[in-house]
């Protein structure tokens, strides 16, 4: 439960994505469904596999759906396509768990780190308490929770919250990685990749365990980041990395398109494990092993000047931005705080509100999530953009309740659809290529800033304007 409620599968992937989820049958009258018996025929779907597999997993999906209520139903649909807003994602359980064991939260915190499963940190807990907590230790070849960054608008707000003088780094819109290198008596070297989401991807990327194995470490676990590069090096688009590094390459390629690998952290060095130690500590344990044409780049100052036309060049060379980052901060995994501090160009949009989902959880009774679209001088009519619920306070959410229920023509059972006259301003960070929407893009961490109610929709922004906002598809 603890696992579903973070909105993650113990079993990770198991090849059930939106196709799957369109045509589920009607909801069952009365619930039926259990804890165990829903994660068994997970379990069944993720094991399918061979000729015929898409057919039986999606009949597999429609027995279990077939016996949930409505409610459940929308429980599942939004755990499996990664899109649950129940309010109870990582944090809010990792506080919960210490509750119910009667442990600090900060021992409950450490152990998710090291064990990467809050799942399993919770099982702990509830049955060992603060002693079982303590028996979980970094070990190489097990992922640990990766740290993560905070966000400020400007470099002058994340200096002053990383404490004045900070690393500066670029940041990557790649693909963030752990690696974990273990050589035996004889020199041999084993070399495991993980995801952010702690999954495997280590076969599919012989290029980086190559890089990884020629390092001068006995055993190490390196954070880092992997980008597929033009031969000017500007970056690819993100989905070109993202494709390079979910393909299957035989051991004799890179692939299409290889991957460069970029390290910024080394959390375990030939035996000693440093995630305690302060930054400067730990880039300087990383320097000692990690050739530079392999570092990310990095300035170290506490003048707003020089750290803003960093970041400018940054962004000049096509990547997202920077991480400022404390000198002193240890390496808190799973975490967001002042340690790092990302800060990116603003990109801004004013967009029609063409539907809207009801709120659930803290936002039951609330119309949350809305269905953004741009505007096609073409046809007159609109381009669906994606979704979003960010940005939204407790008034926000109540204005926007009323106004959209005014503005409704019709609806389904989650969603209320709305004459497209509502304009919102949306923040992002960027435009990706999508096939989920007719428009071919998606906008990226979109957020709400504010409703423009002194803008018609006649007045938004084009499905152009997005588009000149997309990277290139050309090689």
């Amino acid at each position: 439960m603890v696992a579903y409620l973070s909105g993650e599968l113990p079993q990770r992937q198991i090849g059930v994505g939106w196709a799957s989820l369109r045509d589920v049958p009607a909801p069952a009258a009365a619930s039926s469904l259990t804890l165990l018996g829903v994660n068994s025929a997970f379990s069944r779907i993720g094991a399918v596999s061979g000729k015929g597999s898409a057919a039986e997993r999606k009949r597999l999906v429609g027995e279990l759906f077939g016996l949930a209520t409505s409610d459940e139903q929308y429980f599942l649909v939004r755990l499996l396509s990664g899109e649950l807003r129940q309010g109870a994602l990582d944090g809010v359980m990792t506080d919960a768990v210490a509750k119910a064991a009667e442990v600090p939260v900060a021992e409950v915190r450490r152990a998710v780190m090291l064990s990467g499963s809050l799942a399993v940190t919770a099982q702990a807990a509830l049955g060992g308490g603060s002693e079982a907590l303590a028996g979980f230790g970094l070990q190489v070849g097990r992922p640990l929770k990766p740290m993560l960054a905070a966000s400020e608008a400007s470099i002058d707000e994340a200096l002053a919250k990383a404490g004045g003088q900070a690393a500066v780094e670029w940041k990557l819109d790649g693909v963030r990685v752990q690696a974990h290198v273990s050589r035996d008596e004889a020199g041999g070297a084993s070399v495991r990749i993980f995801t952010r989401s702690l999954d495997d991807i280590t076969e599919r990327l012989p290029e980086v365990v190559t890089a990884m194995t020629e390092l001068p470490a006995r055993d190490a676990v390196f954070d880092g980041e992997l980008i597929a590069l033009r031969p000017d090096g500007r970056p690819y688009a993100f989905q070109d990395t993202a494709s390079r590094a979910a393909s299957e390459v035989d051991a004799h390629g890179a692939g299409r398109v290889p991957l460069s690998v970029f390290l910024f952290d080394v959390l375990h060095l030939d035996g000693a494990d440093l995630i305690d130690l302060p930054d400067t500590e730990r880039h300087a344990a990383l320097v000692s092993v990690v050739p530079e044409a392999m570092l990310m780049p990095r300035l170290v100052t506490a003048d707003l000047e020089e750290a803003t036309a960093f970041f400018q060049d940054a962004v000049k060379r096509g990547h997202e931005g920077v991480v400022v980052k404390s000198l002193t901060t240890p390496y808190a995994a799973g975490r967001r705080g002042a340690g790092w501090i990302k800060v990116k160009p603003r990109h801004t949009l004013d967009l029609v509100v063409l539907a809207v989902e009801w709120g659930h959880g803290r936002r039951k009774g609330w119309l949350s999530n809305l269905h953004l679209g741009a505007r096609n001088p073409e046809t007159g009519g609109w381009v669906m953009l994606g979704k979003t619920f960010k940005g939204l306070t407790d008034e926000l959410l109540t204005w926007q309740t009323e106004k959209l229920l005014s503005l409704e023509d019709h609806r389904d059972d989650w969603t209320v659809y709305v004459h497209p006259e509502l304009v919102v301003e949306i923040a992002f960070d960027g435009v990706q290529r999508s096939p989920r929407y007719p428009g071919g893009v998606a906008l990226r961490f979109a957020r709400v800033l504010r409703y423009r109610e002194d803008k018609t929709a006649a007045e938004a922004d084009t499905i152009e304007t997005v588009l000149a906002l997309a990277p290139p598809t050309d090689d």
